[in-house]
């Protein structure tokens, strides 16, 4: 956990003090990435660097995992978070596997260790290492230079993680590879992240909190569906975007939005069938087994002066929607299916409800948001978490 209370930092320009970052309090929790946005000179930079010191608090304190940092050795310190730049900074004259193992070297691991962490980060970005381990930074493109900054950050299995811009220089393809392998690396160590970044559509896809800077201050620090759903002023608002609520299209999963919905079983009679349907005013209903799994649909139509039960006129699905997808996936498979509502399964197929174009808008409109209670932040709140 990295906590943040009061942390300020002013310079002396041209004689004057100015203050680059103003009494920012946050926490994040043990596992979470959180993202700082802001614009240029905003002071999410100076934040991150004041963490591992590199730059030196005015006032305030940083706490790791609920420890004072500023006793500790600055060496030390920093020998125990990771730290990624856009700029890379492999060393031209190191092997990949000597560049990867420079923190573990330095903490005194053996050699076999050190080649077998390596081997390990290296089958996490999918480059092979007997291939890539020997070669030197030059007979690598740019992208896989990125990715090997930040496997290197995480070589001594450090528990904090700051990444500053990390992938802003690469570009788009790679960017997004890079992004997603980043992803599935920390959905499998559980490191506690900061990551400064530019890009509102980065931090919506990697962050579990975004924190919004404006002139040193910390304005806003909201899971990215609550920052979206309700941005706290203007400011907010304008910068994440006029089509925030098509960004949240990304955030809001399946089951987050889907309505309940009756069900009828294979036995259920045909009568009492459209009598379920002329109560909800439906043209067709989902059958479920015993245990509630989904068998397939019927429509009115089929069944109209018809006698028999549900199982003798039940159609497969040709689309359903899993509970943990999110909505812009559904509503590409909808256009492409041209269906108007899709059930929604878990992962055993029990049916959980449906999901249709009307209650994707009701949700999305109704202030609803995965993140719950907006934090607003203030120059009275001593911590936000």
């Amino acid at each position: 956990m990295i906590e943040l209370k009061n942390l300020s930092k002013t310079f002396n320009v041209n004689g004057k003090d100015v203050k680059a970052v103003d009494a920012v309090s946050l926490t994040v929790n043990e596992g979470e990435i959180c993202v700082f946005l802001g614009p240029s000179g905003c002071g999410k930079s100076t934040t991150l660097k004041m963490i591992n010191r590199l730059i030196t608090p005015t006032s305030g304190q940083v706490f790791i995992n609920g420890e004072d940092t500023s006793g500790l050795d600055e060496v030390t310190l920093r020998r125990h978070i990771g730290y990624v730049i856009q700029q890379i900074g492999l060393f031209p004259n190191m092997t990949i596997e000597e560049n990867i193992t420079v923190v573990p070297r330095l903490l005194g691991w053996d050699k076999q260790r050190c080649h077998d962490r390596a081997r390990e980060l290296m089958s996490m970005i999918k480059l092979e290492p007997k291939q890539y381990l020997q070669r030197y930074p030059r007979e690598l493109s740019g992208g896989q230079q990125q990715r090997i900054g930040v496997i290197r950050a995480l070589a001594a299995e450090a528990p904090v993680l700051l990444m500053d811009e990390p992938f802003g220089a690469v570009d788009p393809i790679n960017r997004e590879m890079i992004q997603n392998e980043f992803f599935e690396m920390q959905r499998a160590l559980n490191k506690t992240v900061i990551m400064v970044s530019h890009d509102i559509d980065e931090a919506i896809k990697l962050g579990d909190k975004i924190a919004i800077f404006r002139a040193g201050k910390l304005l806003q620090l909201d899971h990215p569906d609550t920052l979206l759903a309700h941005p706290v002023d203007d400011f907010v608002s304008n910068f994440v975007g006029q089509d925030s609520t098509l960004k949240r299209l990304l955030l809001v999963r399946a089951e987050d939005a889907a309505d309940n919905a009756p069900s009828a079983s294979p036995e259920t009679p045909v009568s009492d069938a459209l009598e379920l349907l002329d109560e909800h005013d439906r043209r067709y209903v989902v059958v479920t087994d015993a245990q509630n799994k989904a068998l397939g649909y019927v429509r009115r139509r089929d069944m109209h002066r018809q006698q028999g039960v549900c199982g003798d006129f039940l159609r497969p699905f040709n689309a359903t929607a899993s509970h943990d997808e999110h909505l812009r996936i559904l509503l590409s498979r909808m256009y492409e299916y041209n269906r108007a509502w899709l059930p929604v399964l878990d992962a055993e197929q029990v049916f959980l409800g449906e999901v249709t174009q009307e209650s994707i808008a009701a949700y999305l409109s109704s202030g609803r948001s995965r993140g719950g209670k907006t934090s607003i932040v203030s120059p009275a709140e001593a911590v936000v978490s």
